[in-house]
């Protein structure tokens, strides 16, 4: 009984965590009521509070679900890249093929990005949020930092290049195809970036074919 009971709280957190993730990116942050989520959720607001103290917590909670998301979805899809291909730069490049696919596969343009949407408002959160939100940043550029790193051991770059730099553009690229293909209704504008990024990390360390 009591684990059924975990269980099921588990279940409604994680409810309202998807509703008011989906309300943040229609309209933001401070556009999101604590009773629409409730509402949409379907329960009593002692419910809510039992979960989330205030809107701050509830912010907290969107955003080290949303961290955590993230690093599942890239954990998965580099270790399927070395797994079709063992080679420290192939494996990467298979990695940025699979990541264009995922977004392509989606049959309309990304709803949006939590941490970019957090950004944007970053005035309404708690310093521990803002922090939170730049590990997230800071966690893409150390994963592509050390990819770049390994592959330079067996490829070295055919030009010079600020790994660092290089690392970001995967983060900036992402953040701003997912905006421009939803200002633009275009689901295909994402997927076509990331390829672009692989062609150039391609060029880089084979040169130009």
């Amino acid at each position: 009984m009591l684990e059924k009971a975990r269980r099921k709280g588990d279940d409604t957190r994680e409810q309202i965590l998807s509703v008011a993730e989906a309300a943040v990116l229609a309209k933001g942050f401070a556009g999101t009521s604590i009773d629409e989520i409730i509402a949409a959720v379907g329960i009593t607001k002692s419910g809510f509070f039992y979960h989330f103290k205030d809107k701050t917590e509830l912010a907290k909670g969107m955003m080290l679900r949303y961290l955590e998301h993230d690093r599942q979805v890239l954990d998965d899809i580099f270790r399927r890249g070395d797994e079709l291909h063992g080679d420290a730069l192939h494996g990467f490049l298979v990695g940025l093929k699979l990541f264009a696919e995922m977004f392509e596969k989606l049959p309309e343009a990304h709803p949006g990005c939590l941490a970019a949407s957090f950004a944007y408002q970053d005035q309404l959160f708690s310093r521990d949020i803002r922090a939170l939100n730049a590990e997230g940043i800071l966690a893409w550029r150390q994963r592509f930092r050390e990819r770049f790193d390994l592959i330079a051991k067996t490829y070295p770059p055919r030009q010079d290049v600020d790994f660092d730099a290089l690392a970001d553009m995967a983060a900036t690229l992402v953040e701003g195809g997912l905006v421009v293909g939803r200002m633009l209704n275009d689901p295909h504008i994402l997927p076509r970036q990331i390829m672009l990024y692989r062609d150039y990390v391609q060029t880089i360390f084979l040169g130009r074919n």
